[in-house]
């Protein structure tokens, strides 16, 4: 299903600047959407978000066989999954600040521009975000206005990392430096993150001139981002940043996916059941939501027919397999050890480690399963330190649960086998019977009144 795109962009020099150093891009029928805000001295921020837009613009124009293969759902050789798209557009970034730098090098009144970027690019149903900086993507849906990027600034990176307490960062007057620009450097370390799409949704893109002033009232920022009238939206929204003082350069564009009538509830309902199944796992629990985003973007809906293998005992695999729909059967050997349904899970260790499966499990029914594999998890892990640090503790965490459980079914074992065997006792041989030595169970008289 191919969404219809509608959008709507404004840019104002603000009350305070005397010339514009934002620049933004539309591309309709590539789907892809770039806000910049330079900074540099001496109009340099203009340069150099000039230089970002056209470069990254340029590089996802040659990747266009590979978004059009994306949305084809190509197979075989000519397959190309989610992690390509973003390895594409993460690449972009990378050129356009390579290209910053390299004219900065050239010309020393420039040295030190960069700027920062948000973009998205929309393939069919679902919307890929790319960023580095300050400037930020909001996502509107059923009334609730999300920040969908992560500011690279001084005051975030001090608050993850548990340097400092959030009331000392408060005081810093370098807390809202950017941490990381296009163009500082030859490389730009962007994020990157993959949104399963709606109808009805949208999404604003804006620099830190347009947001700050609406920070503290993200009730007025929605019902501007709401308005059925795109145009006169983003007017609100400029102008109020205008009114509120204006004291840097203010972009924005607002981008409404499809119609809301036409939402197909069965996937609303679908994607919001693989986010709460996810929200409720031990391991993924602490997740905030954007880091839920973030393995959700990894993890495959595989169907199942009933009685088909899910893992075989013995065998190694690389697997979680989370139930979305359906029943399994846990199996050893023959025996039947456990029935899993909508919500369980199954496999978890083998995102860590690789090592014979203890068990089969079999689709019991028709079966929708979430997969997350061991490579992909692996990447969160690399890219995502702070995200890494949550999930490897819950691990570690599951781990000592199960340690414990083992230790309470030993201990019960080792009960179970120091207690004295009394069972000769309650059996005697009954008179006359010595010959077919047959026991007859003695019950003991019951209790008087």
């Amino acid at each position: 299903m191919q969404n219809e795109v509608r959008f709507s962009a404004l840019t104002d020099v603000g009350k305070k600047r005397d010339h514009n150093e934002d620049n933004f891009l539309v591309d309709k029928k590539l789907g892809l959407f770039v806000v910049c805000d330079g900074m540099g001295g001496h109009a340099a921020g203009e340069v150099a978000s000039a230089i970002a837009v056209r470069t990254f613009h340029e590089e996802i124009k040659k990747g266009r066989d590979l978004i059009d293969d994306y949305a084809a759902g190509k197979t075989g050789s000519e397959k190309v999954n989610a992690r390509d798209i973003q390895h594409m557009l993460e690449f972009a970034i990378n050129r356009a600040s390579s290209r910053v730098h390299a004219e900065a090098e050239r010309d020393t009144g420039k040295r030190g521009m960069g700027t920062t970027l948000v973009a998205l690019l929309i393939i069919g149903t679902q919307a890929f975000l790319t960023y580095v900086g300050d400037s930020r993507i909001y996502m509107l849906r059923d009334g609730v206005l999300q920040q969908m990027t992560e500011d690279h600034t001084v005051y975030n990176e001090l608050i993850k990392r548990k340097k400092m307490s959030r009331e000392k960062v408060e005081k810093l007057a370098q807390k809202n430096a950017i941490t990381r620009a296009v163009g500082v450097y030859e490389h730009a370390e962007p994020d990157s993150l993959m949104v399963d799409l709606l109808a009805g949704d949208r999404f604003l893109l804006c620099t830190d001139g347009l947001y700050q002033y609406f920070e503290n009232d993200m009730e007025t920022m929605g019902r501007h981002v709401m308005d059925p009238d795109m145009d006169a939206g983003i007017k609100l929204l400029v102008d109020g940043a205008n009114q509120a003082g204006g004291s840097d350069n203010i972009t924005g564009v607002i981008i409404t996916v499809g119609d809301a009538k036409e939402r197909d509830e069965d996937r609303a309902k679908r994607l919001q059941l693989k986010r709460d199944i996810l929200a409720r796992m031990p391991l993924f629990r602490p997740l905030n939501d954007r880091e839920l985003l973030r393995v959700l973007q990894v993890t495959d809906v595989v169907p199942y027919r009933a009685g088909q293998l899910v893992m075989r005992e013995g065998e190694r695999g690389e697997e979680l397999f989370i139930v979305l729909s359906g029943n399994l059967k846990v199996m050893r050997g023959d025996t039947e050890l456990a029935t899993l349904s909508t919500g369980d899970h199954v496999g978890e260790m083998a995102l860590v480690r690789s090592q014979p499966r203890s068990a089969s499990v079999v689709a019991a029914t028709e079966s929708d399963l979430m997969v997350i594999r061991r490579t992909e998890f692996f990447e969160i892990l690399r890219k995502e330190h702070q995200l890494a640090v949550k999930l490897l503790w819950q691990f570690l965490g599951v781990l000592a649960e199960r340690l414990a459980e083992t230790n309470r079914e030993l201990g019960q074992a080792r009960e179970e086998l120091a207690a004295e065997d009394i069972s000769d006792a309650l059996f005697e041989v009954v008179e006359g019977d010595e010959e077919e030595d047959r026991k007859t169970l003695v019950l003991p008289p019951p209790p008087e009144n």
